[in-house]
């Protein structure tokens, strides 16, 4: 991943400004699409353009900041073709690009500092989806997507 987006809502502002600014050192292009403002913004904006960017091919990733992470992930999860994780430690964020193939990591600026918050980038970057099994998975996640069935759910 080399071009990311990056969104967020009014509480997540200064901490979108660190985290872009970190990985613009790092050599990532990244496209703000949040809010620049502390006047109340609706993260589902954010979440929906980061999303859509995402699910075009506009950009490689993304990430997501909100209050918990959890209403924006929530938002960009119901564009076509997004697996948004909100996590709150490293170790989820690396399992959630291995295992998930999440396109989108998402956390809380209510939630962690900083300093966790690059960890969890960091994770999830250097983090490579490890297919086999988890294809699988992943292939049933796109059909209840697509489908609003799991033929699996059916047989079981």
């Amino acid at each position: 991943m080399k071009k990311l987006a990056i969104g967020n809502d009014h509480v997540a502002v200064e901490m979108k400004n660190e985290i872009k600014a970190y990985l613009e050192e790092k050599g990532y292009e990244v496209i703000n699409v949040g809010t620049d403002s502390s006047e109340s913004f609706h993260y589902p904006i954010s979440g929906y353009r980061v999303a859509r960017m995402v699910a075009d091919g506009e950009v490689d990733g993304g990430i997501l900041i909100c209050g918990t992470g959890v209403g924006i992930s929530l938002a960009a999860n119901k564009v076509d073709g997004i697996r948004c994780c909100v996590c709150s430690e490293p170790y989820s964020a690396k399992l959630s690009k291995q295992h998930n193939n999440s396109n989108i990591i998402a956390f809380g600026a209510r939630v962690i500092g900083v300093e966790m918050a690059k960890m969890i980038v960091d994770e999830w970057l250097n983090a490579e989806f490890l297919g086999g099994r988890h294809q699988t998975r992943v292939d049933m996640l796109m059909e209840i997507q697509d489908t609003q069935e799991l033929k699996a759910a059916k047989t079981e």
